[in-house]
């Protein structure tokens, strides 16, 4: 009797002889690839070492990418804040002289 490997329970514990994780267009979705050869097993789990030696790496780019957008942001939002600031003194001192020369004219 020859049965089928499992996730749980593989055929082989040997990562030599275990399939790639890939699925052809073919195959519908979730599907196992019953036909490999050891080249092929090998191949898939140095890509997929690669892949896993990679992932850290691209956490931290995402990361450093994310922070630096919210920086932006912030920076973004105290320049608002400095310019409404700014533009409510302008308006005040534009009002307190208006005052100063309706006040200068009628005296």
């Amino acid at each position: 009797m020859s049965a089928t490997g499992t996730i749980d329970r593989p055929l082989t514990h040997d990562p030599q002889k275990q399939a790639p994780m890939t699925s052809s267009a073919s195959e519908p979705a979730g599907s196992a690839t019953p036909v490999f050869s050891p080249a092929a097993a090998y191949t898939a789990r140095q890509n997929r070492t690669r892949e896993m030696q990679l992932i850290p790496e691209a956490l931290a780019r995402a990361h450093m990418h994310e922070r630096l957008r919210e920086a932006d942001a912030e920076r973004q939002a105290l320049r608002l804040v400095a310019a409404r600031r700014m533009q409510r003194r302008a308006e005040r001192v534009s009002l307190r002289a208006r005052r100063a020369l309706a006040m200068a004219v009628m005296h």
